[in-house]
């Protein structure tokens, strides 16, 4: 049944924070989604057919346009009801569209490049204008004209790109498709004579953010570990792959150790007791996405590690050994940040030691470069765990 002009669209202050069984069902489809993004960086790596950094350059775009179409079924399903049918509706449109996405990730900037383009533009506009009309507009009409003028200046740039013949077209065009959906969701959408707004306004379901954002972490650790099983059970259980794999296990330990001490389990706080909550929620969105970014590209070094971890150590393959880890800890710092209003030194030193690696671990094996990250992570859990002892629990303190 279908809420009539007078059902409350708008989260209640004590409504129910945790995700509904549909928003966790429409997470799997981005598990998926996450194995054909990790899956195509891995080609990039090992054949080599669109060069390393043109590969990762394109990858990364396809994995900002998933990643837009999540943030904002999250921040919506955090301002209204996720229980309404309106919503629900919006939730199971954002399902198929995502799978559709996901589906032609691997030759997106091929023959799928304009079923890409066409199902995000789709799915973006078409929610907006589902919910303003069988919403009645409610609850904030100004929302969906500010949304719907942004997306309407970067639609044609998705098209266009996506039917154009010449491939070297598509990358200009989506590079600045995707600056300006980011731009927009940043600020607030502002836009002529009705200015700007964040999502809502406001951040009513502080926990059920932080869990959300907390649950699509997890995410892509598990995808990480789904590489890490995929690339062992294929291999020739040889002792150095074998050292390979355990390795790959125990460095995702790490990141999900890291990740979850302190600032990782208290956002909902840091969100609830914000001066300007969604600033806050809008910031940890982009520090997730770069954490996330992060463990699939450190999931694509444990791949290599494994099926190759003796012998030559092509340079290339540190942007994923080394920068996988490191572009983790910057989004954490991050989040850190956001959280605590200051970053701890684990997090510098940790960024630091990585790029100290680099000169040195280009005369290394695979295995040996993949040790050296995961002993980077050691140290930044030991440097943790010794401050949490000496020091009382902390309470955020959001910078704003």
């Amino acid at each position: 049944m279908s809420e009539g002009a007078g059902t409350p669209l708008v989260r209640g202050e004590a409504s129910f924070q945790r995700a509904t069984f549909l928003e966790l069902f429409l997470d799997l489809v981005f598990v998926f989604a996450l194995t054909r993004i990790s899956a195509r960086v891995i080609a990039d790596f090992t054949d080599g057919q669109r060069g390393v950094l043109a590969g990762l350059g394109q990858a990364l775009l396809l994995f900002l346009a998933l990643w837009a179409v999540w943030s904002l079924t999250v921040w919506s399903t955090s301002w209204l009801d996720p229980e309404t049918s309106i919503v629900q509706t919006v939730i199971v449109m954002t399902m198929l569209g995502a799978m559709t996405m996901a589906v032609a990730v691997p030759d997106g900037f091929g023959a799928r490049a304009a079923l890409f383009a066409i199902t995000y533009v789709s799915l973006q506009i078409g929610r907006v204008v589902y919910f303003h009309v069988a919403g009645h507009g409610r609850p904030n009409p100004r929302q969906t004209f500010r949304v719907l003028f942004w997306f309407g200046v970067s639609a044609p740039l998705w098209v266009i790109g996506g039917l154009a013949n010449e491939g070297t077209v598509r990358g200009p065009l989506w590079t600045v498709a995707v600056l300006i959906d980011y731009t927009g969701l940043y600020l607030g959408w502002p836009t002529p004579r009705i200015g700007a707004q964040r999502i809502g306004g406001r951040v009513i379901a502080a926990e059920h953010l932080a869990e959300r954002y907390q649950q699509f972490l997890l995410i892509a650790i598990g995808e990480a570990i789904f590489v890490i099983g995929l690339a062992f059970s294929g291999s020739e259980f040889h002792a150095d792959q074998t050292g390979g794999f355990a390795l790959a296990l125990a460095t995702t330990v790490l990141l999900w150790r890291i990740y979850f001490h302190v600032a990782g389990r208290v956002q909902d706080a840091a969100v609830s007791g914000a001066r300007d909550a969604a600033r806050l929620a809008t910031e940890m969105a982009f520090a997730h996405m770069v954490m996330i970014a992060g463990i699939v590209l450190t999931g694509v070094g444990f791949e290599l590690f494994i099926t190759e971890p003796l012998g030559h150590l092509p340079a290339a393959w540190l942007i994923a050994i080394l920068g996988g880890p490191a572009l983790f800890l910057a989004g954490r710092s991050a989040l850190e940040y956001q959280v605590f209003a200051r970053v701890s030194r684990s997090r510098t030193a940790g960024l630091l030691a990585l790029g100290l690696l680099v000169p040195v671990t280009f005369h290394l094996e695979p295995l040996t470069a993949g040790a050296a990250a995961a002993a980077v992570l050691l140290g930044v859990v030991t440097a943790d765990s010794r401050r949490s002892r000496r020091r009382p629990a902390e309470t955020p303190t959001p910078p704003f």
